[in-house]
């Protein structure tokens, strides 16, 4: 008898650990985080994590964490109460010039200009409304059917 763990025990603690990565993620989207420090916390090395996330997921850690910035970034955009550099370092960015290029890449139109143009679209539209209507989605070519992960 052997004391390890069977495929199918072992493949569901995998997909606890990659969903507690997503949900770390997504409570912790504006502090600084590596692929390194995320790996550390569920015991895993950082290219297993990343094969792993990927294939869960359909993106790369870094990935996901840049969607739900440019996500968090869209909101504050909304507001019109920051700008475009407020909301950069407000969403964890260190680099307009990255955020910048994210924004554009995921939402189709550079974060000033969605600024000018959101908050008008977009009135007295209640916001959980709003939020699913203008969420960003970076993999649209991802198969649908991904595996639930419960």
């Amino acid at each position: 008898m052997s004391s390890r763990p069977s495929p199918t025990a072992q493949h569901l603690r995998d997909l606890a650990r990659l969903r507690r990565v997503r949900d770390r993620i997504d409570r912790e989207y504006a502090r600084p985080l590596d692929v390194e420090a995320l790996a550390r916390g569920v015991n895993m090395s950082a290219g297993h994590l990343s094969r792993q996330f990927r294939q869960a997921y359909g993106e790369s850690p870094y990935s996901y964490l840049m969607t739900r910035r440019i996500e968090r970034a869209m909101a504050l955009l909304r507001r019109g109460d920051l700008s475009v550099t407020e909301v950069c370092f407000e969403v964890g960015c260190s680099s307009l010039g990255t955020f910048s290029t994210r924004f554009t890449e995921l939402v189709g139109v550079p974060p000033s200009t969605y600024r000018r143009g959101a908050a008008n679209d977009m009135a007295g539209v209640p916001s959980c409304v709003t939020k699913q209507v203008t969420r960003p989605v970076r993999n649209q070519e991802a198969p649908l059917n991904r595996p639930q992960l419960a």
